[in-house]
């Protein structure tokens, strides 16, 4: 057993969240001129704009009723080629362009208690300093966020989803087991969360657990304590429920004495701070008792397409941004190259309960829509996949568009504006 492991205080990136907003070329008064713009910025107040501390300009701005405490530096930068390649699209030409970039303005702040609204705050703060930005690296989270996603998410009226605030990495070694852990939650004012001895056959429904678990932890925020307390995330296709839990690493480690991947020795340098290991519980006596169980239990039942859940919070939020951004459907249901899928909320006999499911649009009528079932329901017995019914808008949760090119959903919708073919079909 291994004794007296210790976890280590944050790193500045984990305390704090930074932001690196990335100018299409580096100007000698680049700071100046952008701060000027954010103090004329009329959606901001600016309560102190006159203060310096460890070489970072410090201003505090109060936006919706909050105060915040933001800093900014100007420095180099050099954009690692591998975040490119993680959940977004970019054309060739913008690839280029973060690769050979060079200076960056850095914004850095804590995260309030709503963490979604701080999130979208620093990219509103990103866009106003820098309007003509070619990116902005995330380095909490280790991503690039493309430029039209980033003005896309601070003009919205609605708040960016849980999803986008962190990363998931997989490490895997030259025989089966794969690492699984994440990036950005430390800012979030959670833990980091790891899957540990995983393996490429199940390491696809393990990061989607890990993401719908990470994504639940936001949404609570401060009303669910995650250690030794069991969340309920999902359904395995048997009907057994997905219960997870976590420990921190110091002791989630001890279970785990064969692994070849983020064991001790591996976290002499890094993942050693505030991070969790994620253990599943099959009965509430387990849980009663802290009975943990490896995710790997689980293993010839992962690759049957389990149900994982989304948070009644970021259902409401997925409805809103697809009503927000419908336009983009009605556009592009002219082109009869174009396949369109509408998520439809159809009740269910308990009150205020819904099965949200998928339809494929087949005409418009004015404000309503034509479309035919694509699967078939799990609680609503009396229709089947080929169902043909009208919908409104407000029966809308979600869509996708499929072109030619990619698929689009509302959360990159700003794909649709553009003509240029890109290098893979890796979405957000």
């Amino acid at each position: 057993m291994k004794k007296n492991l210790v976890e280590k205080p944050l790193e500045y990136w984990e305390e704090k969240s930074y932001m690196l907003v990335i100018p299409p070329k580096f100007e000698n008064d680049l700071l100046k001129n952008s701060l000027e713009r954010l103090f004329k910025n009329e959606e901001f107040e600016i309560i102190n704009n006159n203060y310096q501390l460890d070489s970072a300009i410090n201003i505090k701005i109060k936006y919706d009723g909050e105060e915040y405490e933001v800093g900014f530096y100007a420095g180099g930068l050099s954009v690692p080629d591998y975040y490119l390649n993680k959940n977004f699209l970019f054309k060739e030409t913008e690839k280029e362009a973060l690769l050979k970039a060079n200076h960056a303005i850095t914004i850095f702040m804590k995260f309030k208690e709503n963490v979604k609204k701080s999130f979208q705050l620093q990219l509103k703060i990103a866009v106003t300093l820098i309007p003509d930005l070619i990116g902005v690296l995330d380095e909490s989270a280790e991503k690039v966020f493309p430029a039209k996603w980033v003005h896309m998410i601070a003009s919205s009226k609605i708040l960016p989803s849980a999803r986008d605030l962190f990363t998931i990495q997989a490490v895997q070694d030259t025989h089966n087991e794969v690492w699984l852990h994440t990036h950005g939650l430390c800012r979030c004012n959670l833990s980091e969360l790891e899957i540990l001895e995983s393996d490429k056959t199940n390491c696809e429904q393990h990061y989607n657990l890990l993401s719908t678990y990470s994504m639940y932890l936001i949404d609570k925020n401060d009303d669910f304590s995650p250690y030794y307390n069991g969340a309920f995330i999902g359904m395995l296709i048997n009907g057994t429920p997905v219960v997870v839990t976590c420990v921190p690493w110091t002791e989630g480690i001890l279970q785990y004495k064969k692994a070849k991947l983020g064991n001790v020795k591996e976290r002499k340098n890094g993942h050693n701070t505030k991070t969790s290991i994620v253990f599943l519980y099959t009965s509430e006596d387990e849980e009663k008792n802290h009975t943990l169980r490896k995710i790997s239990l689980y293993n010839e039942l992962w690759k049957e397409n389990p149900i994982f859940f989304f948070s009644d919070e970021e259902t409401k939020r997925m409805s809103d941004l697809a009503r927000e951004r419908f336009s983009f459907v009605l556009k592009n249901f002219e082109n009869k190259d174009n396949k369109i899928l509408l998520k439809i909320g159809l009740p269910l006999k308990e009150e205020n309960n819904y099965e949200h499911i998928w339809f494929e649009l087949l005409e418009i009528n004015d404000d309503k829509f034509k479309c035919k079932l694509t699967q078939e329901p799990y609680n609503i017995p009396d229709i089947h996949t080929g169902y043909i019914d009208w919908y409104t808008i407000e029966d809308i949760t979600d869509w996708i568009i499929y072109t030619k090119k990619f698929a689009v959903s509302p959360s990159n919708a700003y794909l649709l504006d553009e003509e240029n073919n890109y290098e893979n079909n890796s979405l957000s």
